[in-house]
């Protein structure tokens, strides 16, 4: 049951929500009340995983390796967590100030049925279904607002992405064909054993999938124009929950495909790096300020490809563990861009300690963890990309700052700028205390990591269960 109704709560609530006016206040709520019940069931499902271990149900009345899997270990709900929390804040966000499209709260539970789903399959196939229901939402939602940006943003967005989700179709079929089996615990039990060339290719192709929903270096192209075309909470959505399906796919397949996995780990260096240098650069020339935010996401997600690179325990520990604070930073910081009053720039400037690694923020766990992997792995010129990422993240959120923020009073004044919404400052606010709680009490979040990165090195395989998702 408790594998079972987080996905169900955003899936019903989406397809109720499908024929209401999501412009009604009351409509809204109905939203958060859905996504808010699917947080509190992950965190019931996180418990239970934790005291025993794994959860597994199979669909109907299939035999277990036949019938459809759902099935979760702390990295997946770690992920599917993360993901509806992120959507369930800036559903809040946009509610608190006026919802300008009847399908936006409908829109925000069926991205999240799409992200809790790939989290708790087992099944690949199964996983691009859910991958696309995520994808289908984040389509119509980067042209909420139907201003010609935000449209030609959304007509970017879905061109460059079908490209990705097509590659990702066929790499899947072809894992079938390789392997004949979709379920992944087996795809990582057969891999090691079938031709090496036709499984990198096969890897190659899943890697350049999720390559281009992080917006790494070079598959960045289309994110700055989308980010900077879409509403703010929009925004958030895409840079704080649907990019994870990169960060946790990687993760997911990279332990399903372990050989693949590390005969990359160069690529994935290499890669990381410029991404973490061109991001950085990047964000430094630019004077819009959603503009530096699209560019510091490119550069931040270079740290989670260092990690991987890295690879061994320490390395996964960091790449879960910066997956996380990335999230949560770029979610308030796409929030709190555009407010104003003195309490935002407070805001601002704790988000902008973060994403530079400052202590007491959660960003400076973040880098530290992959600064430990690093050093585990004896990379110096690792470690040194890290304090040059660093000095270039604090440059550009210093920038920022300054140009928005710094005399934030004084501007008001000048140009008769009211504060912003009360209740959205508010929201703010208790996001960025969560930031700062992170950083002085951090062990819940390290301990979830570790426990996510020894569920990715031992993907158990429980045994068949009675629990049957229909039919009983």
């Amino acid at each position: 049951m408790l594998l079972v109704f987080p996905l169900a709560v955003t899936w019903l609530a989406a397809v109720i929500l499908a024929v209401l006016d999501g412009r009604r206040e009351r409509v809204g709520y109905v939203a958060v009340g859905a996504l808010a019940a699917s947080a509190i069931g992950l965190v019931a499902l996180m418990v239970d995983i934790l005291r025993d271990g794994v959860a597994q149900q199979v669909a109907g009345n299939w035999a277990y390796g036949v019938g459809i899997q759902l099935r979760a270990d702390v990295l997946d709900v770690t992920f599917a967590l993360l993901s509806v929390v992120v959507i369930l804040v800036a559903t809040v966000f946009e509610v608190l100030g006026r919802v300008r499209s009847r399908v936006f709260p409908a829109l925000a539970c069926f991205m999240a049925t799409g992200l809790i789903g790939l989290s708790l399959t087992g099944d690949a196939f199964n996983f691009y279904v859910f991958f696309e229901i995520a994808m289908i939402s984040a389509y119509v939602l980067a042209g909420y607002g139907e201003r010609t940006r935000q449209l030609r943003a959304a007509l970017i967005f879905i061109i460059v992405n079908l490209l990705g989700s097509v590659l990702f179709l066929i790499a899947i079929a072809g894992l079938y064909h390789l392997t004949g089996t979709l379920d992944m615990l087996e795809i990582s039990r057969r891999i090691p054993v079938v031709n090496e060339q036709p499984s990198i290719l096969l890897a190659t192709m899943i890697f350049v999938a999720f390559a281009v929903k992080l917006g790494i270096f070079p598959f960045h192209f289309w994110l700055a124009a989308v980010y900077t075309g879409t509403r703010p909470a929009v925004a958030a959505m895409l840079s704080g929950a649907l990019a994870n399906i990169g960060s946790y796919g990687l993760l997911r397949f990279g332990a399903t495909m372990p050989r693949e996995l590390e005969l990359g780990a160069p690529v994935l260096l290499t890669l990381g790096a410029a991404s973490i240098i061109y991001g950085g650069f990047q964000a430094i020339s630019c004077r819009s300020a959603t503009e530096v935010l699209a560019y510091s996401s490119i550069g931040q997600v270079g740290y989670i490809l260092i990690a991987l690179g890295i690879g061994g325990h320490v390395g996964l520990v960091a790449a879960v563990l910066f997956s996380i604070v990335n999230s949560i930073n770029k979610t308030l910081l796409f929030l709190a861009v555009p407010l104003r009053g003195w309490l935002v720039g407070a805001v601002m400037a704790i988000a902008a300690f973060s994403v530079a690694g400052v202590p007491p923020s959660s960003g400076f766990f973040g880098k530290m963890g992959v600064f430990r992997a690093a050093v585990a792995d004896d990379q110096p010129l690792v470690i040194a990309l890290i304090f040059i990422g660093s000095a270039l993240s604090f440059i550009y959120m210093f920038q920022l700052y300054n140009g928005r923020f710094w005399d934030i009073s004084a501007e008001e004044t000048r140009d008769g700028v009211v504060p912003s919404v009360l209740a959205r400052r508010g929201l703010v606010c208790l996001l960025a205390a969560f930031v700062i709680v992170i950083g002085v009490w951090p062990e819940p979040l390290l301990y979830l990591s570790e426990q996510a990165a020894y569920a990715i090195e031992n993907p158990i395989q429980t045994e068949p269960i009675p629990d049957q998702l229909a039919g009983d």
